[in-house]
């Protein structure tokens, strides 16, 4: 059965998603602009008509820890309720709403949608009800900026937008290693039993335990700079320096264009305007060409060995248009995927509602990839963030692709 793609919410429904966001947010759910962004485009496909599938279409995205439900449950009633029927129930009533207003006009002529247009004009947030937080909610100028793409940006924005950058804060977590440590698990240390047993005649009075030591899990940044990334790179490029100063593990970083530069050293600089300085002396074929496939043979064959170990994770930044060839480039693609701990695949051109991956380096390069995510504005930057941190010590279940050519040599 096909999907039903329904109509952009109207602009006072989407004051109001971004309020309920904010709302929760407010109330101590972890609610980032990028999962109130996945509920708008999530509301384009389960409509506005039917208060359960509404209600479960939010739960879905804004509850990440099953305490948060009676919260969520509260918070929705009171924030919507309204909206649909005089007499609120939980979603759990499989009866269906009352009415619903079938132009999808979900805020006349209701006293919820009355105090949300006082809300939009004073800002402030003064009811008596038990669930309210009594926050004043604002479209500040960082929120603003936050969901601004950086190739709009104006100069004052850019030195504002960099100020953001720079405060975000970056877990990449750790990597179990092989080595051990006295731990308090299950795990029984043997050797270090039977050496302090040895304190009273061999007799053992206590079983040592022990655990995996946790190191930092290395990064591997490829970003490309290309013509075609022309308005992304400057601001980009900010963001990989950060990365690099705020990170306590590890980190490569090369450019590409029609061929691959390593600038890992050029980071290790404090001041980051210079370092900006030196790699664009640096990199030969700025806004060149794009040769995706050559500049991957080119990491895989000659620095993989030396920065690819220990379970690292590569962040590939491109727009995917590749001029190379597309058989290489899958090849290449197969080939890094098979030797890092998580493959994800940043592209600026994903933050359009537009976009379609139609072009053939993305189409190739698909298959390979475990995230494709957008990084196109400082809530898409937010987004990499929180996935970077929850990156679990186990290998993401996902299969080992292969390219076509090596299934027909075998």
């Amino acid at each position: 059965m096909r999907a039903r793609t329904i109509a952009e919410p109207p602009g006072h429904l989407l004051h109001n998603l971004i309020l309920f966001g904010r709302m929760l947010r407010s109330l101590g759910l972890p609610v980032q602009p990028a999962v109130v962004q996945d509920f708008l485009r999530a509301i384009r496909w389960v409509g506005i008509g039917q208060k359960e599938d509404f209600y479960y279409a939010a739960r879905s995205l804004f509850v990440v820890r099953k305490e948060d439900l009676p919260i969520f449950d509260l918070a929705f009633e009171r924030f919507w309720s309204n909206q649909w029927s005089a007499e609120p129930r939980l979603p759990s009533d499989r009866r269906g709403p009352a009415h619903h207003n079938p132009s999808g006009d979900l805020s006349s002529g209701t006293e919820v949608s009355t105090l949300l247009r006082e809300l939009a004009d004073t800002a402030e947030h003064r009811d008596d009800d038990p669930i309210s937080t009594h926050q004043t909610f604002t479209y500040s100028p960082a929120e603003v900026l936050r969901q601004k793409d950086f190739g709009e940006l104006s100069v004052d924005e850019l030195q504002e937008l960099k100020r953001l950058v720079a405060g975000l804060t970056w877990n990449l977590g750790q990597r179990r290693s092989r080595r051990w440590r006295p731990g308090n698990l299950r795990l029984i240390d043997f050797r270090r039993t039977f050496r302090e047993s040895l304190r009273s005649e061999g007799e053992v009075l206590r079983l040592a335990r022990r655990r995996h030591k946790m190191r930092p899990r290395p990064l591997i940044v490829l970003a490309d700079i290309s013509g075609s990334m022309e308005r992304y790179t400057g601001m980009l490029l900010y963001f990989v320096v950060v990365l690099a100063r705020s990170l306590d593990q590890p980190i490569e970083t090369f450019l590409f264009s029609t061929q691959l530069t390593r600038i890992s050293r050029q980071l290790r600089s404090r001041d980051i305007e210079r370092v900006l300085r030196e790699i664009s002396r640096k990199v030969p074929d700025w806004s060149g060409g794009t040769r995706i496939g050559q500049a991957l043979k080119t990491f895989n064959y000659e620095w993989a060995r030396r920065v690819l170990r220990r379970r690292a994770v590569v962040l590939l930044i491109s727009d995917g248009w590749d001029r190379g060839d597309i058989g290489l480039l899958r090849r290449e693609m197969a080939r890094l995927q098979r030797s890092c701990y998580r493959l994800i695949w940043l592209n600026p051109l994903l933050g359009s509602a537009k976009y379609e991956p139609l072009t053939r380096g993305i189409q190739a390069a698909l298959p390979y990839v475990d995230d494709f995510l957008p990084v196109h504005n400082l809530a898409s930057l937010e987004q990499l963030a929180g996935l970077l941190e929850r990156l679990d010590d186990v290998r993401p279940i996902r299969r080992q692709q292969r390219p076509e050519f090596d299934r027909q040599s075998i």
